[in-house]
């Protein structure tokens, strides 16, 4: 799979020795960087979701109130094709990079310039193509810091602290989305002030890191002169020369699949199944703000518990299979008990089993991961697993809501999916 020929790691003290940036790491990190890690995330996440969630959609009907659904699916369509691949090649990239300031932080400060830059002309976009090629450079930005902020873990941080890290890390990820929840709403309609403050939240999110990143430098000789076929055949990870990658990127994909698909409809199981409305006298857009807000609390809370008990258990496959089987037992409680009270229970519980999930489950992907000199590659391939679900979980809830069932039937199937990944986990046998 590797076109290079790295020998086994060995654990030494990071930025020692010649070739430290492909050695598994021994010493703990420090809790600044830890938050400088944290802040990276938030930016980004903040930059993607404020846009994502309203401002795009505000500037869609800007341009053409008849057409704003067709406009916004168009943009943000763009978008994550440009997201799905740009996050494994800009890895690639990151590592290939032989910088003095190391392999991470260049691709860190690039792509935060990048999507910045993109967001603040977003602002100004003058018409619909324009504003698509900027949401997709912001894509473009977003995911090379993304790719070489996801590998800085595994370069930095050893096996035991990994759980305590992802979970700080997915934290991060979660506050960053209410961050840009909180600056679409403040903007109360006005999208381009909207945009500057997401540029302005994705820069500051990278100050810490760049000053206190400790990224030690890539010898210029570790890897062998690029070359296109070799370098774009090693996105291939063959899953018979590495089954324990093949088998975490299935689980991460269905349990994956299995949430969107829990989320995808909220709205519309609020209004249909729900009655918010008649029965609560609710507002169902309101209903939504209300169950993500604590779904999103959970994930944080449950996030760093659950990394940090994965590190201390010295285990994570046991907790991986828990935390899937809580995501399961969330879209049940919403498939027999669509009710309000059924759906703040089901968003509580979503959210306890897929914050313990994102922090186990990272930490579990990170120790099979095939090559030390292809991290942000291989995660951007397992970012796949994470992207592809935003295409099949439509495709797959659409059938059953419309003519298999409604929406128990719907719950059940991402009840079965969410756990057909917790089995496949069992299948990893080079961790605990």
């Amino acid at each position: 799979m590797s076109q290079s020929d790295v020998p086994e790691p060995h654990p030494v003290e990071p930025g020692h020795g010649p070739a430290s940036a492909l050695l598994e790491p021994v010493e703990k990190v420090r809790a600044v960087w830890i938050t400088g890690v944290v802040l990276v995330n938030l930016g980004i996440n903040a930059a993607f979701f404020g846009p994502l969630q309203v401002l795009l959609g505000q500037q869609a009907a800007h341009f053409d109130e008849g057409q704003k659904e067709a406009i916004l699916a168009l943009v943000t369509g763009c978008g994550a094709v440009v997201s799905l691949v740009a996050n494994p090649l800009f890895g690639a990239f990151s590592d290939r990079t032989a910088s003095r300031f190391g392999r991470r932080v260049p691709w860190v400060v690039v792509g935060a310039i990048l999507g910045a830059t993109a967001l603040v002309a977003l602002a100004g976009a003058p018409n619909v193509a324009v504003m698509t090629v900027l949401w997709c450079l912001v894509q473009a930005g977003a995911n090379a810091m993304y790719a070489a902020i996801t590998a800085a873990v595994p370069d930095r941080v050893p096996v035991p602290q990994r759980g305590t890290v992802g979970g700080l890390a997915a934290m991060g990820q979660t506050v960053g989305i209410l961050l840009g929840a909180v600056i679409a709403a403040v903007v109360a309609g006005n999208f381009a002030v909207g945009y500057w403050l997401c540029a302005a939240a994705l820069l500051a999110g990278v100050v810490l890191y760049l000053f206190k990143n400790d990224d030690p430098q890539l010898p210029v000789t570790a890897h062998p002169p690029f070359r296109l076929g070799a370098f774009a055949k090693g996105f291939w990870i063959s899953p018979a020369r590495y089954p324990d990658f093949g088998w975490a990127w299935m689980t991460r994909l269905l349990v994956s699949t299995g949430n969107h698909m829990i989320t995808l409809y909220l709205l519309f199981f609020l209004i249909d199944a729900v009655h918010l409305r008649e029965t609560e006298n609710i507002d169902p857009a309101f209903g939504v703000l209300i169950l993500t807000g604590l779904y999103a609390i959970t994930v944080i809370i449950t996030s760093v518990l659950g990394g940090r008990l994965s590190d201390r258990m010295g285990k994570r496959k046991p907790l991986v299979i828990a935390s899937s089987v809580i995501i399961a037992v969330a879209s049940l409680i919403l498939a027999f008990a669509p009710t309000w009270a059924g759906g703040l229970t089901g968003a509580v519980v979503l959210g306890i089993g897929f914050g313990a999930y994102l922090a186990v489950d990272f930490a579990l992907i990170t120790q099979v991961l095939p090559t030390a000199a292809d991290r942000a590659r291989d995660l951007g391939v397992i970012n796949i697993a994470n992207s592809l679900p935003q295409v099949i979980a439509p495709l797959i809830a659409f059938p059953f809501v419309t003519y298999w069932g409604g929406y128990v039937s719907l719950y059940i199937a991402a009840a079965v999916i969410g756990l057909l990944g917790a089995v496949f986990v069992v299948k990893i046998k080079s961790v605990d």
